[in-house]
């Protein structure tokens, strides 16, 4: 493991924003499934890696998984991964789904508000590994 001090790898937060369509709802209410934040949290995964080594890498694992509140059709999530150890070849990264904004079908077909503050979903922490580091690629992507 790297000294978290030194390394500015450590510490970085990616976010991204995600609407979530009707044809993901599976449950009465316009629920869905968990399984969806998990694969939002892959996604945000993949561009931690990208930004700290240069490749897409690889999901090993959760270590704790927590669902705290319901995604429904309608939302706007936005999901952080922050890495909190870095390791050789190993980055953990908390990660944390918050629902922005949810639809209001009660005031209107397509009614929606902001929610502020945001409703956290689900939270975890988990572990990606990279490849063993190798020759720098130039800047720009590589000689092509």
């Amino acid at each position: 493991m790297t000294d978290g001090a030194a390394d500015p790898r450590l510490g970085l937060t990616v976010l991204h924003r995600r609407y979530v369509p009707y044809s993901h709802a599976h449950y009465a209410g316009n629920l869905v499934d968990g399984a969806y934040a998990l694969g939002l949290f892959g996604d945000v995964a993949t561009e931690v890696c990208i930004r700290t080594d240069g490749d897409e890498g690889l999901f090993a694992g959760y270590a704790e998984v927590r669902f705290q509140a319901p995604i429904r059709a309608g939302d706007v999530l936005e999901v952080a991964a922050t890495v909190v150890r870095v390791g050789s070849r190993s980055r953990t990264c908390e990660f944390e789904c918050r629902v922005v904004c949810r639809g209001r079908p009660e005031r209107g077909e397509s009614a929606a508000e902001v929610l502020d503050p945001p409703l956290v979903a689900v939270t975890a922490v988990g572990t990606v590994v990279v490849p063993p580091a190798g020759p720098a690629v130039p800047a720009g992507g590589g000689p092509w």
